[in-house]
């Protein structure tokens, strides 16, 4: 039987604040474990939560980038249940009244758009992270460490409607979800940080069927690789399940990114296991229409919208301005050398290229290099006047990227400087001229494409330096004498 692929995702994303969710203990990653914790994070008898208006703004922020309807009254609520990293015994969160509901993000397949319905938007407290000692996950460990910094740290829920047919497609939804969020500074969305997460809801249907089948949730997925492997194992083990004339049990299952396989957690709860109820300790969210208005006016131009105008207005290819428009960081530094240098594809095609290829292999983002808009608007311009070659230039940008100098600088240092000098390269031109009787007369007897050979055997012969073009035309002066 042939079956179709549902598949619902719940985006976590920890705000970008300071301070906590409901108190002022910071919010930073990477602390000694068990220092950003106070009485109200860590559930002591007495004290009072106290909301952050920070997070409410990203988190409103967000929702208008996905073309939610921000609800005029959202209420937190109690979701109680009992784990070690949760000292309360409830989690702060948002259950019948959202922030925000009915959006949507579009995502590029195949040349195509499609659009995924967005649920809702809301905000609770992050839990606090276990530590297994002797296994990666609690069963099989041998103890387990608590640490609580995490605790009350700011969350934003994002859920998709079930609209996603493919683990391609969900892998695809998480990166434009996650690249809208680093542009907006909501999130910087580190998935192995865990400060993005994911939760994939997934079933099969008969293909014709409009009724949802039974869904399994699979949890840690901590990278986009593992939301593509973990969904193709299930859609593979439901499929199989289905066909032998087995049936779907609703649990929870955790993906193991060793295997690239699913096993069985627990059978997946209900709402009404939760008990969730009103949280008596805080007020309604009421934001009016001046604030929701102030904080749409920050947005600023999304990543889809960037993506269009590069290929609109700059003539990008599809390609370049999907890799530039996804990050902020780069497309802010390719704006900003356009203005010194207007040649939109030659700038994309080096930010792609070796630029990208420096920061992927040493691990550091663009804006930690010393490369600096002005410094790639002189390389670029030195090339286009006959300076330095494109091969020379890959060569200075990595040096640029290292040290932050000026490309006439690494020249002069180098002795990089191209050969431009007419009667020095006819004479290297005769050599080869010289040393190549043979392919020479090959040429002059109609054999044209040899003439490649033999401005290759100049550039060797001037260690890379001469100008190709400038070469290209002396060589076929020289072989009409």
């Amino acid at each position: 039987m042939q079956f179709e692929t549902i598949i619902g995702l719940e985006i976590h994303a920890q705000l970008l604040t300071e301070s906590k969710m409901f108190c002022s203990c910071s919010a930073k990653f990477g602390a000694v474990p068990n220092t950003n914790v106070c009485p109200i994070c860590t559930g002591q008898p007495g004290v009072l939560p106290k909301m952050n208006r920070k997070a409410i703004e990203l988190a409103i922020k967000t929702a208008l980038a996905l073309d939610c309807k921000i609800e005029p009254r959202s209420v937190f609520a109690r979701k109680n249940y009992f784990y070690p990293d949760l000292p309360k015994n409830y989690q702060i969160s948002q259950y019948e009244l959202p922030l925000a509901t009915k959006g949507f993000l579009d995502i590029e397949m195949d040349g195509k758009t499609k659009k995924i319905g967005i649920t809702r938007v809301h905000l609770e407290e992050d839990a606090g992270k276990l530590v297994h000692k002797g296994a990666a996950r609690i069963m099989g460990s041998e103890e387990s460490l608590v640490d609580l910094n995490r605790t009350g740290t700011p969350l934003m829920e994002i859920v998709s409607e079930p609209d996603i047919r493919s683990p391609e497609e969900a892998k695809e939804y998480v990166e434009e979800l996650a690249n809208l969020l680093k542009q907006l500074g909501v999130c910087d969305a580190k998935l192995e940080e865990g400060s993005l997460r994911c939760d994939a809801n997934i079933s099969l249907r008969p293909v014709g069927e409009s009724k949802l089948g039974v869904k399994s949730e699979v949890k840690n997925l901590n990278s986009f690789r593992s939301i593509l492997k973990a969904l193709e194992h299930e859609v593979k083990r439901q499929t199989q399940v289905l066909n032998e004339g087995g049936k779907i049990v609703q649990e929870t299952r955790y993906f193991d990114d060793l295997t690239d396989t699913t096993t069985s957690m627990r059978s997946k709860e209900f709402a009404h296991d939760y008990r969730y109820f009103p949280e008596p300790d805080l007020v309604p969210v009421e934001p009016d229409a001046k604030w929701i208005n102030e904080i749409k006016k920050s947005i600023g131009e999304l990543p889809a919208q960037k993506r269009k105008r590069y290929e609109k207005e700059l003539g990008l290819p599809p390609h370049n301005a999907n890799l530039i428009s996804s990050s902020k960081e780069m497309a802010d530094f390719f704006e900003e050398t356009l203005k010194l240098y207007n040649d939109p594809i030659d700038i994309s095609n080096q930010l792609i290229g070796d630029v990208s290829a420096y920061s992927n292999e040493n691990k550091i983002p663009l804006s930690k290099t010393r490369l600096t808009p002005f410094l790639m608007a002189g390389t670029l311009g030195e090339i286009k006047k006959g300076s330095i070659s494109r091969k020379m230039a890959k060569d200075i940008i990595i040096e640029q990227l290292k040290t932050g100098k000026a490309v006439d600088e690494i020249t002069k240092e180098s002795g990089m400087a191209q050969i431009s000098d007419e009667g020095e390269l006819i004479k290297i031109i005769k050599e080869v001229i010289a040393a190549n009787p043979k392919i020479v007369e090959d040429y002059k007897k109609g054999k044209t494409t040899v003439a490649a050979f033999l401005v290759g055997q100049v550039m060797r012969a001037s260690k890379g330096q001469a100008n190709p073009a400038l070469v290209n035309k002396l060589l076929k002066e020289e072989l009409k004498k």
